[in-house]
């Protein structure tokens, strides 16, 4: 698991020529409270009934408010076998702060 901050993934989806799955694992009230637009959301406890929705293979960023939850999922989902995992080190709040001013934060 590779952690980036909010500017640093920034970056990274600027540069990646095959966008990654971002992969946000908070609740639905938080996800409607303020996301990254293209993101999925899978609530963290939803996780392991919808595995088979996911692709091992692909870049995936686990999002959640502080990247702590979202940590939490990337150690899961390398025990799973997930290999390309980037945990969003602050989640949604460092990335309103540093990426995104205009986005809600909670």
């Amino acid at each position: 698991m590779r952690e980036l901050g909010a500017a640093e993934l920034k970056a990274h989806l600027a540069s990646t020529s095959e966008p990654p799955l971002l992969l946000d694992v908070r609740e639905p009230w938080e996800y409607e409270q303020a996301h990254i637009d293209g993101s999925l959301l899978i609530p963290m406890r939803s996780l392991p009934a919808r595995l088979a929705e996911l692709d091992p293979q692909r870049e995936t960023v686990v999002i959640c408010h502080h990247g702590i939850r979202s940590r939490m999922v990337c150690r899961f989902l390398e025990s799973e076998g997930f290999v390309r995992l980037i945990n969003l080190n602050g989640g949604v709040d460092a990335w309103a702060r540093d990426v995104d001013p205009d986005m809600a934060t909670y």
